[in-house]
């Protein structure tokens, strides 16, 4: 029988995955609770792994893999898993990308119209004991202000949508979609420098590679509008958390809304956990109870399609 080995997550059941996967002859070990020895030696007899994020399938582990034909992520991400590694053993990646986009793209602009409204404050005011619509500071009417989309992509895309309905003028930067996808989300495209420099909100919706780690560094900080706000459900390293600290302490921008972190959870001392300028989320964007039913199926779907030598849904990595 085949076997695919779950490896430490936090979901509450495995239902959905054995669901699928069972039927077919393929067993679902759940190794949760595990020590790393003993997680190690399922991983390696494994036909398929599923991963979920903090947890790692780097070099080390996939070397050690004798039998594995997939890993699955959960989630539309994949840095934590080292593909070049997976593929050089002829082993593929897929995740699911698709899962949760309208869960994501309104827990953006929920926290979107929270930082505009000055919620955090005025709530932390009344906790204090006070009455006083201006412990939010100048608020200013959400219609007509500029939201920055940075990632035009399944994501991004559904934000504008959305954002649209509020009133907000849209600028998006994204060099890998073609132009008719800015003005079908009727976005005005824009080259990163000048969005940030244009946006009331800036809001991320990339994936993190090489290419977008730190991108929103002490320069891109810089370049953004006084007063403005920014949201990350995306990458949390696609932010850099001192750059980040210091542009909120400097004034550069009001307040931040992150759902995602480089180092999660966060240590109990973390700075964005107290500061009231900063809504802090964890790793929430993503959930409903249908979107978790769908990501835990959707990828049992793919790994079954793997192992039955079909072609992936979503593959990472080319089918070899």
């Amino acid at each position: 029988m085949a076997t695919a080995v779950v490896l430490p997550h936090v979901f509450d059941d495995l239902a959905p995955e054995r669901a699928v996967l069972e039927p077919l002859g393929i067993a679902v070990i759940d190794a949760t609770g595990l020590d790393a020895q003993a997680t190690l030696n399922l991983a390696a007899g494994a036909d398929a792994l599923l991963v979920q994020t903090p947890v790692r399938a780097d070099a080390a582990l996939i070397a050690r893999l004798a039998r594995c034909r997939v890993i699955g992520a959960y989630g539309v991400g994949y840095d934590h898993i080292d593909v070049a590694a997976a593929a050089s053993r002829g082993i593929q990646v897929v995740h699911v990308p698709d899962y949760g986009t309208e869960e994501v793209a309104e827990h953006t602009l929920a926290i979107v119209l929270a930082c505009l409204r000055g919620l955090p404050r005025l709530s932390a005011g009344v906790a204090a004991g006070r009455w006083d619509y201006m412990d939010a500071g100048p608020l200013h009417r959400i219609s007509g202000r500029t939201l920055g989309i940075v990632g035009l992509g399944r994501i991004g895309g559904r934000v504008a949508d959305k954002a649209r309905a509020f009133g907000f003028r849209l600028l998006a930067c994204d060099p890998y979609v073609p132009a008719e996808a800015f003005a079908a989300r009727g976005a005005e495209p824009r080259t990163l420098e000048a969005l940030l420099a244009e946006s009331d909100v800036v809001t991320l919706h990339t994936p993190l590679t090489p290419e977008t780690r730190g991108l929103m560094n002490a320069r891109a900080f810089a370049l953004m509008k006084r007063g403005s706000v920014l949201v990350n459900a995306a990458r949390g390293a696609v932010v850099d958390e001192a750059a980040l600290l210091a542009a909120l302490d400097e004034g550069r921008i009001a307040s931040a809304g992150i759902d995602v972190l480089p180092e999660e959870p966060p240590a109990p001392d973390h700075p964005l956990r107290r500061d009231r300028r900063v809504i802090l989320t964890p790793h929430a964007a993503w959930y409903s109870e249908e979107s978790k039913v769908a990501l835990k199926r959707l990828l049992a779907e793919d790994i079954a399609r793997v192992l039955a030598g079909e072609p992936a849904r979503c593959p990472v990595t080319p089918t070899r």
